[in-house]
C-alpha cells in the first residue's frame, strides 16, 4: 500500500511540472494531488515518456529507502500549494492574432478636413483604460518578433507604433529649468496612465524621419530620442525624408533615404540600430526592396528584422506558419469617423470570437487549444514548449 501511495505522489509531482502555471488567473490554490494540476498536457510524447519513467523510479526509491528524509519529502508533496491555470476559464490561445496598432497625429481638437489618421488627446486618454479593462497589455515589437511575449494569464498582447515623429506623439517642454515630458502628448498621457497601472506597459515603436522636423519642442534631437530610449521605447526607420518608395528609382537614392536615416541615428545616439522599418504612405518598392531590408551607406550597415505595413488587419502570432515579419500588417487607430477595420472595429470584432492571442502567463510555454495545434509552426517556438489542452 505504501509503495502504491509513493508512486502516486511521485507521478503527481511530475505531472505538475508540465503545467503552464501563471501568476495571475488560477483556479485558486490547489494541492499537488488535485486533479486541476493535470489539466496542462505537454504535446511532446518524449516528455510524457520521460515523466512516466521518472515516476516509476521515484516510486521504487521511496519504497526501498525508508529514510526520514524521503518521508519528509513525501509530506511536503502532500501539502505544497501550486498555482494552476483553469484553462476552461482562461482559454489561452498563443497561436492567435496580435494587433499592431498604427498611430499618426495627436491633436487637442479635430481641424477641418480629413482626419482619418488623427486622434485627439481626450480620445487617447479614454482609449487606454478601455484597453486595460479588455485585458490588453503592451509589449515591444522586438519581443513580439522574437516570440518573447510575457503578459499575465488571460491577457492579450498589443503593440503600439507611431509614424512620422509628430509633436503630438511626443515632445519635451521646459519646466523649472529642466526638460520634461509634455503631459499633453501621447507619451505624456501613457506615462500618467502607467503610474496608476504599471502592469499595462510602457512600450511602443516610433518611426522617424530624421532628415526633417521630428518631435518639435524643447531640447535637441539627442535629448528627445534619448528620453524615449531611456524609457524603454524603440525607434524605427521611416526613411530620411518620408519619401514614397515607388518613386525612388536608383539604388543610390534608396540607400540615401534608408541607410542615410540610420547614419543620422548613429550621430544622435551612437551605436543605436533600427530594428524595423515602416513604409512611408504604406507604399512598397517593387524593384529595390532588398535595399529596404538591408544595406550599407557611408560605411554604416543596416538590417531590418521587420517591415510594418499600413494594412488593416491584426498580425499573425509569431508562432504561426503565416507570420512574416517582412510584411507585418497593422491596425490603424480610430480617426474622427469610425470605419471598418479601424481599431474600434477590431476591438469589437475580436471580442466576439476566439481568434486573438490570449496568454497562458508562462513565458516558457506556448499554449493552444488542441483544435488549433496545426496553426503552430514548430520551428518558430524559439525553444519554448508547446502545450495543448
Amino acid at each position: 500500500m505504501k509503495r502504491i501511495y509513493a508512486m502516486f505522489l511521485a507521478l503527481t509531482v511530475m505531472l505538475a511540472a508540465f503545467t503552464g502555471c501563471s501568476s495571475n488567473i488560477y483556479t485558486g490554490k490547489a494541492t499537488a494531488g488535485d486533479s486541476a494540476g493535470t489539466q496542462a498536457v505537454a504535446s511532446a510524447t518524449a516528455a510524457d515518456t520521460a515523466s512516466a519513467t521518472a515516476s516509476d523510479t521515484a516510486g521504487q526509491s521511496s519504497q526501498t529507502a525508508g529514510t526520514s528524509e524521503n518521508s519528509q519529502a513525501a509530506q511536503a508533496s502532500e501539502t505544497k500549494e501550486v498555482d494552476v491555470i483553469d484553462y476552461s476559464k482562461v482559454k489561452p490561445n498563443e497561436s492567435g492574432q496580435i494587433m499592431v496598432v498604427m498611430f499618426h497625429n495627436f491633436v487637442e481638437a479635430y481641424p477641418k478636413g480629413n482626419n482619418e489618421y488623427t486622434t485627439t488627446f481626450d480620445e487617447f486618454e479614454k482609449l487606454l483604460p478601455d484597453l486595460y479593462d479588455r485585458k490588453y497589455r503592451l509589449v515591444s515589437l522586438t519581443d513580439m518578433l522574437n516570440n518573447n511575449i510575457n503578459v499575465p494569464a488571460g491577457c492579450i498582447p498589443m503593440v503600439f507604433t507611431f509614424d512620422d515623429g509628430t509633436s503630438g506623439q511626443f515632445n519635451l517642454i521646459e519646466k523649472d529649468g529642466k526638460l520634461v515630458i509634455n503631459p499633453k502628448s501621447a507619451v505624456g498621457i501613457l506615462e500618467e496612465f502607467n503610474k496608476k497601472h504599471p502592469d499595462f506597459g510602457m512600450k511602443g515603436t516610433f518611426y522617424v524621419n530624421l532628415g526633417v522636423s521630428t518631435f518639435q519642442g524643447s531640447g535637441n534631437m539627442a535629448d528627445r530620442l534619448s528620453y524615449l530610449v531611456d524609457k524603454g521605447f524603440e525607434i524605427g526607420n521611416h526613411t530620411k525624408t518620408h519619401v514614397s518608395l515607388p518613386e525612388v528609382k536608383t539604388v543610390q537614392k534608396m540607400l540615401e533615404e534608408v541607410g542615410g536615416n540610420q547614419v543620422l541615428m548613429n550621430e544622435i545616439i551612437p551605436g543605436y540600430s533600427f530594428n524595423s522599418f515602416s513604409l512611408p504612405f504604406g507604399n512598397a518598392s517593387k524593384n529595390l526592396k532588398e535595399y529596404v531590408i538591408k544595406g550599407s551607406y557611408q560605411g554604416v550597415d543596416y538590417k531590418h528584422s521587420a517591415i510594418v505595413l499600413v494594412g488593416a488587419n491584426p498580425a499573425p502570432s509569431p508562432v504561426s506558419s503565416k507570420f512574416n515579419p517582412l510584411a507585418l500588417p497593422r491596425v490603424r487607430s480610430t480617426g474622427q469617423k469610425k470605419v471598418e477595420c479601424d481599431l474600434d472595429w477590431w476591438l469589437k470584432t475580436l471580442e466576439k470570437g476566439s481568434s486573438q492571442y490570449i496568454s497562458d502567463g508562462n513565458p516558457d510555454t506556448v499554449t493552444v487549444p488542441q483544435t488549433r495545434q496545426n496553426n503552430v509552426d514548430m520551428s518558430k517556438l524559439n525553444g519554448k514548449q508547446l502545450v495543448t489542452y
